[in-house]
């Protein structure tokens, strides 16, 4: 029997696609190695949000080409949708899939069973119909300066979500995934992932309440719904009402759910799902009607990401994102509002072409006065063909770096205050994995990093006295 391994770089719409790809090969009679040094087929699920997402993904095929050159690397994902070509010419590869096939992946490098490592070579026609380059390429053993074959299409030809959902995973023992929507059809000036990402899809009702009820008869504990662009979930199906009425969902439904907030309000109401966690949710898609929702239940965890990326007008008319100032702050200060001891977090650009001190300094203020309780920063990369790339005025990397250091800063005081307000009191967490001899790393409802005295198993749900504070992490006890 051969060996894989997976290796999934960015968001955990990737995680989940790693998972669904881990599935797909163990379904064909291969089993999971440990580490990609061990592996017969390596598959590397990149990323391409960032130049360094690719540069990460580059490192990892030299790294594992060399450590196993016996292996087969089958590099797909985002920048294998954006960049084949790039991809095909590194030594190492043997097959590059895009995310136009990625839920045909192991049918596309095994052919009809896939049983030893020989059967990347012999590929069936049907199959190698789909690549760019010859069959002859996919050889185990590429001559030098010979390309990989490429198994890429129009991602915008997909109106489906056709990746399969998780529901076990070695990597997700604890918080799995579900992807519930795929694509994006907003057009930020800075992001390549509409192109790499397609149009947004949703998995149907019936079938996420499928997948939902499948994890929890697998005893997790906490579910993390998961998306590009999560809060569009469902704006699509209205298009085709049968495609809700499936056997889990009543046919004699009056209304059709086609909302984010329907959809989270289904799951609770035809699951047993203990603890459902959203991922990230843009600013106008925390409507009144989720966030009294969120809030309500105890079934969801108080969390909430919302994605900022600048807090001047003037750069976010520039990026091309949908909402103001005053319409975020309004989002957050009702979140806050109906939540207090809610994390709270946002994604944020530094550097973008064009920004000014003026215009960082309306950033930074606008983030202190906020109850964030962390950030996500990052620095502005460009990407091709996007519109930003071909923007004047870029900032130079020196500045844009010490723009990140600085609101670095600020979001580490905020969670800091945010944390001790804990101190004495308790929370629900998670338990993940024990991380030395008497302590439990967990996960609390309001996603603080928890070390618990004492060696617990992991996939428990508890609540823990917090008695003080270490680094960035809580520390408690099991009541």
């Amino acid at each position: 029997m051969g060996s894989f391994y997976v290796e999934n770089f960015g968001c955990r719409a990737t995680q989940a696609d790693g998972a669904a790809i881990e599935r797909q090969l163990t379904e064909r009679g291969l089993s999971r190695a440990g580490a990609a040094v061990e592996a017969e087929v390596v598959v590397l699920n990149t990323c391409t949000v960032t130049a360094s997402a690719d540069q990460d993904a580059r490192a990892a095929i030299r790294r594992i080409h060399r450590a196993n050159p016996a292996a087969q690397i089958i590099v797909t994902g985002c920048y294998a949708q954006r960049a084949p070509e790039e991809i095909s010419a590194l030594e190492g590869v043997a097959l590059v899939v895009g995310n136009s096939h990625k839920h045909r992946l192991a049918e596309i490098a095994a052919g009809s069973g896939f049983v030893s490592l020989g059967s990347l070579a012999n590929q069936s026609p049907a199959h190698n119909s789909l690549a760019h380059d010859s069959p002859d390429n996919a050889s185990p053993s590429l001559s030098v300066g010979q390309r990989a074959p490429i198994v890429v299409e129009d991602i915008f030809a997909h109106t489906e979500l056709l990746a399969a959902p998780v529901f076990d995973s070695d990597n997700e023992k604890t918080r799995p995934n579900l992807k519930v929507q795929d694509g994006c059809n907003n057009r930020c000036s800075f992001c390549v992932i509409p192109f790499v990402r397609g149009r947004s899809r949703s998995l149907p009702l019936g079938e996420v309440l499928r997948n939902v009820d499948q994890l929890v008869a697998n005893g997790y504990q906490e579910l993390v719904l998961s998306g590009i662009n999560l809060g569009r979930w469902g704006r699509e199906l209205s298009r085709d009402l049968s495609r809700d009425l499936s056997p889990a969902v009543d046919s004699d439904t009056s209304v059709l759910r086609t909302r984010f907030v329907d959809l989270l309000q289904a799951i609770l109401e035809r699951t047993r799902v203990p603890l459902l966690r959203i991922s990230s949710v843009e600013p106008m898609d925390w409507s009144n009607e989720l966030i009294a929702l969120v809030a309500a239940s105890p079934r969801v965890a108080k969390h909430a990401h919302v994605p900022l990326q600048s807090g001047s007008d003037r750069i976010l008319r520039l990026m091309h994102r949908r909402y103001r100032p005053w319409h975020y702050e309004d989002r957050i200060q009702r979140i806050h509002a109906a939540m207090p001891q809610a994390a709270i977090g946002a994604d944020v650009m530094v550097g973008f072409p064009g920004e000014s001190e003026e215009d960082f300094e309306q950033t930074r203020a606008f983030i202190d006065r906020l109850p964030f309780t962390y950030l996500h920063v990052f620095t502005y990369s460009s990407r091709p063909g996007t519109a930003s790339a071909l923007m004047p005025a870029h900032v130079p990397v020196h500045q844009a770096r010490e723009r990140n250091r600085i609101l670095r800063e600020l979001a580490a005081c905020k969670k800091r205050n945010f944390q001790e307000q804990f101190v004495g009191k308790t929370l629900r967490a998670l338990t993940l994995t024990q991380i030395s001899e008497g302590r439990t790393e967990a996960l609390t409802d309001n996603y603080q990093k928890l070390w618990i005295e004492g060696s617990l198993p992991a996939n428990r749900m508890l609540t823990a006295r917090i008695h003080s504070i270490e680094g960035e992490a809580l520390v408690g006890k099991a009541e």
